[in-house]
């Protein structure tokens, strides 16, 4: 038996897995370089600002003074999330739209 049926043959599976291979150190590659990336969101007006890496670790976040007011810290948490948030969305919309354009939409797990 030569091959799998419907037209596998060796070399063909052979290409197929240089392919496989080829996609798999792209994606490697760019995610290497998406973790090196730091993407960044602020709220309220710009009184608040998160940085974010692409490994989704917080890098900094920065307060305005005018912000911190001891009377109102709900507000002040509400905008520290709402920052965090954004910038997380951020990462995971580049990622996916980095990671999209080596798979074609395939979703492969692990990246």
């Amino acid at each position: 038996m030569k091959g799998f049926p419907g037209g596998f043959g060796g070399g063909n599976m052979n290409n197929l897995l240089k392919q496989a291979q080829k996609l798999q150190k792209n994606m490697e590659e760019t995610k290497k370089q998406l973790e090196e990336m730091n993407f960044e969101s602020t709220s309220g007006g710009g009184v608040v600002s998160v940085k974010m890496n692409g490994k989704k670790e917080i890098v900094s976040i920065k307060l305005k003074p005018e912000i911190v007011d001891p009377d109102d810290i709900e507000m002040l948490q509400d905008l520290i999330i709402s920052c965090i948030n954004d910038t997380y969305k951020k990462v995971e919309e580049e990622t996916n739209k980095e990671m999209s354009k080596l798979t074609g939409g395939f979703n492969i797990p692990g990246f």
